[in-house]
């Protein structure tokens, strides 16, 4: 893992959030997904402060944060989106999306764009079938896209700031 400070009141934030969780190692789940939404994501600095205030060892912090796919230890954009590639999306035009959107923002999956607006994922299923292909940006679900799409939802997005 980078090596990353953490900011003192970070620090003191995810300190509290174990303390609210009784520093109960059974509650680590739940402590992750209240620490990961401090700064959107999980560094190894905020996986040592929770390992020892749980009692526990960081490779089981660790464990749990690379099991589980809505954790991330690297930041995401300001804009975090994710393409489903579920059966029923990838059917319908899914990769066209995802091609369109690795193309105009010149990233791939993984990665964040330099200026830290945009980062792209995909997933395996929103559970919007009815509505692929489906883009998530944040919580707001983008359904029956097609690529040609793809250009006014990111000028709408940067328009908005």
């Amino acid at each position: 893992m980078a090596e990353i400070k953490l900011a003192c009141n970070i620090a003191s934030q995810v300190e509290e959030i174990c303390d609210r969780h009784h520093n109960k190692p059974g509650e680590l789940i739940n402590i992750l997904h209240e620490a990961q939404s401090l700064q959107g994501y999980l560094p190894e600095a905020m996986q040592r402060i929770i390992a020892r205030k749980l009692d526990i060892p960081v490779s089981k912090v660790y464990g749990v944060v690379t099991f589980y796919t809505f954790f991330t230890m690297t930041p995401k954009g300001k804009y975090p989106i994710s393409v489903c590639m579920g059966t029923a999306c990838y059917v319908r035009g899914g990769e066209k999306l995802l091609e369109e959107l690795k193309r105009r923002l010149g990233i791939e999956v993984g990665q964040t764009t330099p200026d830290g607006k945009f980062s792209l994922d995909c997933l395996r299923c929103v559970g919007a079938c009815g509505l692929a292909p489906v883009v998530m940006i944040g919580e707001k679900v983008y359904g029956r896209l097609q690529a040609a799409d793809i250009k006014g939802i990111l000028e709408n997005l940067i328009s908005a700031e």
